[in-house]
Order: C-alpha cells, then sequence, then structure tokens
C-alpha cells in the first residue's frame, strides 16, 4: 500500500467528467502438486481440440474463450495494441482476495502480452454509482462521492500491494453520464430501449435473439415485457432490465433528456468501454459471477446499439474457495488483502498463491497453502541473491549452464502461451533452481559471468509475469497497520506482527553490527541477548561465511 498521494499520481487517465475444471487444493511447491495442478482437465483437452481445426496459425498466446467454449488465439485486429477492457471494482467496500484472484490474472495476461512485444491498450472501469453505493451511502448519511472515495482510494493501494500493474485507462462509471445516455437514446431509437411509466427505461431483450449467448442459457419463453430492476439477479429472474432508473426520494441523480435518474449497472461498462475503445474490442475479463447478467447484459445493448460483435474473446477467472468453503462473511472465511496482511502474511506471498492456480481452475485457499507460497517466493529470493554473489574466479565453462537457462525459458514461455497455465509455468523455474543450486553448491558457488548474466535474465523473465523478487513486503504491511491504526482497527493486527515492525531496517541494522562488535569483544552474552531480542520481534539472524544476513519472518 502507498499514501494516497503517492497512489493517485500514478500512471492513471481517467475518463471522467470531474477531473469446467474441478476445485484445485492447497500449493505445495514440489514437482508432484505442480504436474496436478498443470495436468490438462478432460474440458480443456476436449475444447483445445475442437479449436485444432480451426487454427490458421500459431499465437504466441491462445487463450479459452467463453463466447466460443473453445481455446483460441488472442491477437488485436485492426490496431496495434491488443484492446483489453476488465470489470473493475464496485467501489463499495474494500476488495476482498477473490476480486483480487480476477485482478491477479488479467495482471498475468497483460503482463505475458507485453512481454511478447504486443502493446496493450487497457481499460478498468470504477463503478462508483450501483445499488449497493446508493443503499450505503445513504445508510452512512454521505453523498455518493464522498463515500465511494475512501474505497476507491483503497482499491488503488491495494493494488499497488499486490503489484498489480495499472491499466492504461481507468474509467468512473458518473464520469461518462453523457455517453450512457445517449447510447440508450440510441437504442429507443430502435425500439429496443422504452420508457416505462415512472421514467425508468428498460432494455427489451425479445429485441435481441442472441440473449444468452454467453452464458449459454435459452430465454425464449420468457414474456416480452416482463422487468427486474434490480443490477443482480439469478437467470431464472432474467426479463427486461433497467438501463435508467427514475429518481427516487433521497437518491442522488442526473438531469438529462431521458428524465431525472441514474444509470443501471450494466449500461456502465457498454458506454465506458465503446468510449474508449470502440464499438468491437479483442478481449473482455471479468470473474465468473459477471458472466450473467451483467456481461450478457452488455452485449445485448452493445451489440444492438453498434450492430457488430462487441466483444471477440472473453476471458472470465473461477471462483475461489476458502478452506474447501464458499467464501462469505456468515462462514467467518471472508478476507479482505487488509485482512491478510494484518495477520501477518506477506502481501508477495498472497500474489504468488492468487496466480499460481491457473484462472479457469476452481482455487482452495488455504492458510496452510499461503504458507507454502511464502516459503516459495523467499526461496526464489535467496536464489537471485545468491546468483548476484557468485565469484568468477575458477569457475569451469559447461554447456549445461546454457541449455538448462534455455530450457527452462522455452518452458516458462510455452505454459504461459498455453491458455496462461501458470502451474505449469512455476514447474520449469523451480526445477532450475534446485539443480543450478545442486551446481552452485558442488562448485563453491563459483559461476562464469556469462552463466550469470543467463540466469538473472531468465529471472528477470520470470518475474516480468510473477512480480514477487523484489521485496516490498515489509513497507507494505507498515502501511496497513498505519491504516490500521488510523481506523482504529489496530486491535485485530497480529502482535507479534507490531512488534517486529517497531523496528526499522535501519534499527536491526544497528543492532545486528552491535551484536556482530560484542562476538569480536567476546561478550557472547550481549551478543545472545541481542539475537534472542530480534528472533522474540520475528527476525531471523543467519551466520554464514559470507557474513551476518537477516530477514523477517
Amino acid at each position: 500500500m502507498t499514501s494516497p498521494r503517492k497512489t493517485l499520481g500514478r500512471r492513471r487517465n481517467f475518463a471522467s467528467a470531474r477531473s469446467s475444471p474441478a476445485p484445485t487444493n492447497n500449493l505445495h511447491i514440489s514437482a508432484k502438486i505442480i504436474r496436478e495442478i498443470s495436468s490438462e482437465s478432460s474440458l480443456h483437452r476436449a475444447t483445445r481440440s475442437a479449436a485444432a481445426g480451426n487454427r490458421a496459425h500459431v499465437a504466441t498466446i491462445e487463450l479459452f474463450n467463453t463466447l466460443s467454449g473453445t481455446i483460441e488465439p488472442l491477437s488485436p485486429v485492426g490496431t496495434p495494441a491488443l484492446r483489453m477492457y476488465c470489470c473493475g471494482p464496485t467501489v463499495y467496500d474494500y476488495g476482498h482476495i477473490g476480486n483480487f484472484r480476477t485482478f491477479l490474472h488479467v495482471d498475468v495476461l497483460r503482463r505475458v502480452i507485453r512481454q511478447q512485444g504486443i502493446p496493450v491498450n487497457h481499460v478498468m472501469n470504477i463503478t462508483d454509482v450501483d445499488d449497493k453505493i446508493i443503499r450505503n451511502a445513504a445508510a452512512a448519511g454521505v453523498p455518493i462521492a464522498e463515500y465511494t472515495a475512501r474505497f476507491e482510494r483503497a482499491f488503488f493501494e491495494d493494488l499497488d500491494a499486490l503489484n498489480i500493474e495499472h491499466p492504461e485507462h481507468f474509467s468512473r462509471a458518473t464520469g461518462c453520464i453523457p455517453e450512457m445516455v445517449s447510447l440508450i437514446e440510441n437504442l429507443a431509437a430502435k425500439d429496443i430501449a422504452y420508457q416505462t411509466e415512472d421514467g425508468s427505461w428498460y432494455f427489451r431483450i425479445a429485441r435481441f435473439p442472441g440473449y444468452g449467448k454467453l452464458s449459454k442459457k435459452d430465454f425464449e419463453g420468457i414474456e416480452d415485457g416482463a422487468r427486474v430492476d434490480v443490477d443482480e439477479y439469478e437467470k431464472d429472474a432474467a426479463r427486461d432490465f433497467a438501463l435508467w432508473k427514475a429518481v427516487k426520494p433521497g437518491e442522488q441523480f442526473w438531469e438529462t433528456p431521458l428524465g431525472s435518474g441514474r444509470p443501471g449497472w450494466h449500461i456502465e461498462c457498454s458506454a465506458m468501454a465503446t468510449k474508449l475503445l470502440g464499438d468491437d474490442i479483442d478481449l473482455h475479463a471479468g470473474g465468473e459471477d459477471l458472466m450473467f447478467p451483467h456481461h450478457e447484459n452488455e452485449i445485448a445493448q452493445s451489440e444492438s446499439a453498434s450492430g457488430k460483435p462487441f466483444v471477440r474473446h472473453w476471458m472470465h477467472v473461477r471462483f475461489l474457495l476458502v478452506e474447501g468453503k464458499k467464501m462469505s462473511k456468515s462462514e467467518g472465511n471472508f478476507y479482505t488483502l487488509r485482512d491478510l496482511l494484518l495477520k501477518g502474511y506477506r502481501a508477495s506471498a498472497i500474489r504468488f498463491l492468487l496466480i499460481s492456480v491457473p484462472y479457469r481452475n476452481q482455487m482452495n485457499f488455504t492458510f496452510d497453502s499461503l504458507a507454502d507460497a511464502t516459503a516459495a517466493v523467499e526461496k526464489l529470493r535467496t536464489f537471485a541473491g545468491r546468483i548476484s554473489s557468485t565469484s568468477a574466479d575458477g569457475a569451469m565453462k559447461s554447456d549445461a549452464w546454457t541449455n538448462r537457462v534455455s530450457e527452462a525459458d522455452a518452458k516458462f514461455s510455452a505454459a504461459l502461451g498455453d491458455d496462461l497455465n501458470t502451474a505449469r509455468a512455476l514447474s520449469p523455474i523451480f526445477e532450475f533452481l534446485r539443480w543450478a543450486n545442486q551446481q552452485l553448491d558442488n562448485n563453491g558457488n563459483r559461476l562464469r559471468p556469462e552463466y550469470r548474466d543467463a540466469v538473472r535474465e531468465l529471472l528477470e523473465k520470470f518475474d516480468g509475469v510473477f512480480a514477487v523478487l523484489e521485496d516490498k513486503d515489509a513497507a507494505t504491511t507498515r502501511a496497513a497497520l498505519a491504516w490500521a491504526e488510523a481506523e482504529g482497527r489496530i486491535n485485530e493486527a497480529a502482535p507479534e506482527l507490531v512488534a517486529t515492525l517497531s523496528l526499522s531496517d535501519a534499527d536491526i541494522d544497528a543492532l545486528v553490527a552491535e551484536r556482530t562488535q560484542a562476538k569480536k569483544s567476546r561478550n557472547f552474552a550481549r551478543a545472545d541477548a541481542i539475537r534472542n531480542d530480534l528472533l522474540a520481534k520475528g527476525i531471523l539472524i543467519e551466520d554464514s561465511k559470507d557474513g551476518v544476513r537477516w530477514k523477517r519472518k
């Protein structure tokens, strides 16, 4: 997390007037578990087989398309950049780990695409007006802009905490009201949108024959003119849906040619996507919960207005379970990113875990798997540090290093190009780490510079996607503690975490130096006391032939 000033100053372009597979269980970084996670399901094999005959060329990345039900090449059409839209947060509360699993996998996708040399024009919306926001703001007794500002700021802080790249554009819904009105007027002119007695406007789904093509649901029996006015509903409740909701007492509203009111949820994304990316876009991503009704309604609105296919490629990220159960507050297993940080877990480990299970697999989030992810990140960072500290003196020439790096690189890229199989991509990286550590052990940590540089390039490529090697965890957790203190929630932080972060890096360096001097002076009692005091505060000291190192638990 960063301060609001720093976060909001990053690369943000607000389009605003104001200003399948079965659940995957715990992650264990071992060859056996990685094989289990990365193996193809029968559904995966079937969809791959169905798509194989239709491929005119081999793309650098192939991705499952929810619309067609097959794995297809993903590439930009009509422009050099891949135009992609991702449904962002509804800023009525803090984001939970299920939300961020979706945003993280979209981050992986954009990183892989950019790593292949393809520019990305990525839009993410910020829903800052909908039923939940209006209800919560009214309960808090504040305007919706004031209510949402707090959670919007928190969302950007959480993106930064998880090292998620910012899209090229963020678009607030309230900044695109004129575009929504124009889109509804277009639909009304075609007699697809109609106004009711209370002044609201609805989409007549009987006028869109393709309704249901994304969610694979047959809606032919729905009575023409039956309506649903809430934003979220089940497939069995499908009716003509609200495009514009007439003003109600106490609600914020806009004066428009449509009448006084505010937009329905679904029209917001259609208007923002087409405003910033055009009438037809390459890819649209979101969580699987948005497939119906939200994405289905986006298709109906957008294609009815433009007469063109709205999106070529649809990507949906599966739900996650928590300890084998659906995440819910009633189950006591509902976690925001901030909840986990205050428990003492590292942002880098949370990122690693949430993306280590492929996006089309339902993930089972467990605290054992989070501990494994922490160990895996530490192993990667330790290896990166070891490579940097190798000595070239007396190092032998060996083609094995070149071959092993090349093999790991090729397998890593192939796995990510194959429907973003992140689990399979991890396997060659950790296999290489095991082999390389053994070689360095056998050769006194000596390595020729050309091999060292090749390994560094491999690690840079890996980290260009997984983004966990840079250690910013202490600063992120310290920011979470500062937030908790400001919000009156510091009692939710683990006591040992508060103790650990009461010491700055400079404080620890000074104590380690004092301990080293005490040992030289044969004051072993003082040296042991410093070590034990640091250990009690979660600081581990490692004495080695290369000197003293320390790390936080």
